[in-house]
């Protein structure tokens, strides 16, 4: 064979190793992040749960993090001990599976999503009731290693946002004011949303 030959053999090689090396890292990390923390799927169970308890949300009185819980606990999410959808992305649910076991409170401040609890179907349905506390790079549904911080939330006619950390200020003190109109005091909006302040 000749060396000309051998040279285009190797170039083509090579490219195809890291065509398939690239693939494969692509499908490995869409397989471990990207829509493992369904937020639409928690959306679907604030409908549900609501059908069944009179047009009312979960509510509880040790937290957001326990009403939460609600919907893992009456199987309103896919399935029963399953808490992966009420976590935000990079959260393994530990918090709320020791919580399910031991039947403890969930400290709000280590939940990786904000529920904002005390609402039902009669309120504004713009209201954002859960949404993420930390951002990330694409969000939950559109994960990557790269791209714009965002944060998904779930507004309380169940459908989702996609919010830019640029705008994430905005979106809160326009959201703090809902929550105000929705007859929360303006200390408990701004509990909720604390760079609106």
């Amino acid at each position: 064979m000749k060396t000309r030959t051998k040279k285009w053999l190797l170039v083509v090689a090579t490219f195809l190793c890291v065509l398939v090396g690239l693939g494969g890292t692509w499908l490995w990390y869409l397989n471990h992040y990207v829509h493992r923390h369904c937020i639409k799927a928690t959306g679907m169970a604030f409908r549900l749960y609501a059908e069944d308890h009179s047009g009312q949300l979960p509510f509880s009185t040790n937290g957001f993090g326990n009403a939460l819980l609600l919907l893992t606990k009456g199987g309103y999410l896919s399935g029963t001990n399953d808490v992966a959808e009420i976590c935000g992305p990079d959260d393994d649910g530990h918090i709320f599976k020791e919580a399910l076991q031991n039947n403890s409170v969930v400290p709000e401040d280590q939940c990786s999503r904000v529920y904002i609890q005390g609402l039902s179907e009669a309120n504004d349905p713009a209201i954002c009731v859960l949404f993420d506390r930390n951002s990330c790079r694409g969000g939950d549904h559109f994960r990557s290693p790269w791209g714009r911080r965002v944060r998904d939330l779930c507004l309380l006619d169940g459908s989702m946002l996609i919010i830019r950390d640029e705008d994430w200020p905005e979106f809160s003190r326009k959201q703090a004011e809902l929550l105000i109109a929705a007859g929360f005091s303006r200390t408990n909006a701004l509990q909720y949303y604390p760079v609106a302040k």
